[in-house]
């Protein structure tokens, strides 16, 4: 058997606010979007990252909108674009931190609470 990462899901109350925080202001590419259905799909190269809208009805949805999920983000100067995401408003949990394996990690949170982490290295930030 063969397996191959297709998609990491996170989930939101406000489909449409946190589809335009990806979208709009931390530039994710829309590979599909579905209003009623609530399910988008960003492309994100080799994996999508997909945005699921849950019910504040639901009893399980309390355990899904804003955990963390682990989910990382590779750019390749990640001082620029911090400082271009931070320009669009989006919040950051704190500056870039280097890594003792010697990446570079930074923390945005979308409207519902997600968190996403971009990584970058050092050696790409100096080129």
């Amino acid at each position: 058997m063969k397996f191959r990462l297709y998609a990491i899901r996170v989930f939101c109350f406000d489909w449409t606010e946190t589809l335009a925080f990806y979208r709009d202001q931390v530039g994710f590419e829309v590979f599909y979007a579905d209003e009623a259905q609530g399910w988008a799909q960003f492309d994100l190269g080799d994996v999508y990252l997909g945005l699921e809208r849950l019910s504040r009805d639901d009893p399980e949805a309390s355990t899904l909108v804003g955990r963390f999920v682990g989910t990382s983000v590779q750019v390749e100067n990640i001082h620029e674009v911090v400082a271009t995401l931070k320009s669009r408003g989006v919040p950051f949990s704190g500056e870039p931190e280097v890594q003792p394996w010697g990446g570079v990690l930074a923390h945005i949170q979308d409207p519902a609470g997600n968190v996403v982490t971009l990584m970058g290295s050092v050696a790409a930030d100096q080129t």
